[in-house]
């Protein structure tokens, strides 16, 4: 579900101050837009990223139908981090990206996405620095865009279950009962990781359990 709603396109471009500041962070969440996928699997990204702009009082977010996204900024001791939630669909995610890159001038290292992972258990986040899609069709849209050198954090969703279904099909069905017991777990854990990247910490392999 959406915690903000969304406003109606500015006439111009969201303009950052950013003297004074270290530098400009970006934090993208993958999903599809739509009701229809509110709380599925494939939709972890962005549930993550409205969680981290609730819980740091970031602004509402705005449509920027120029850039393809949603977006709200915030800053956070002295880096400017920015949030973006793609408007165009899971598979071309990287048009997004590569627009809020190119007009804010934000260097690769200092770029985060979120997203699920199918090959890793639902319970586990792990995150890495560059390295290749693992089959996922908007890492793939944002590396062909923007390059590998960005930073990910990869939401366990798995195990497939049952076996047979599709993994289309799974990883746009909701969260099971168990599951959604353990979100507000997942998404403090999430909170927790970038904060850290706000705050300065680089993106580096690691495995955090939250179960």
């Amino acid at each position: 579900m959406a915690l903000f709603v969304r406003r109606d396109d500015a006439s111009k471009p969201i303009t950052f101050t950013t003297f004074g500041l270290n530098k400009t962070v970006l934090f993208v969440g993958l999903g599809n837009p739509g009701n229809e996928y509110d709380g599925t699997r494939h939709n972890i990204g962005f549930a993550c990223l409205d969680n981290f702009a609730a819980k740091n009082s970031f602004d509402p977010w705005i449509n920027k139908k120029d850039l393809e996204c949603l977006l709200t900024s915030q800053q956070m001791n002295d880096t400017r981090v920015i949030l973006i939630k793609p408007t165009t669909f899971m598979n071309l995610s990287g048009q997004a990206v590569q627009a809020v890159v190119h007009f804010y001038k934000i260097a690769p290292e200092h770029i985060v996405v979120l997203h699920d992972e199918l090959d890793i258990d639902f319970g586990q986040i792990r995150s890495r620095f560059g390295g290749s899609s693992a089959g996922h069709n908007g890492v793939k849209s944002v590396t062909k865009h923007i390059g590998e050198d960005y930073g990910r954090v990869r939401i366990g969703i798995g195990p497939k279950t049952p076996e047979q279904i599709d993994s289309a099909d799974f990883v746009l069905q909701k969260f099971n009962q168990k599951e959604q017991a353990n979100l507000p777990a997942l998404l403090q854990e999430t909170n927790a990781l970038l904060s850290e990247y706000a705050y300065g910490s680089a993106v580096a392999a690691e495995t955090r359990s939250f179960l």
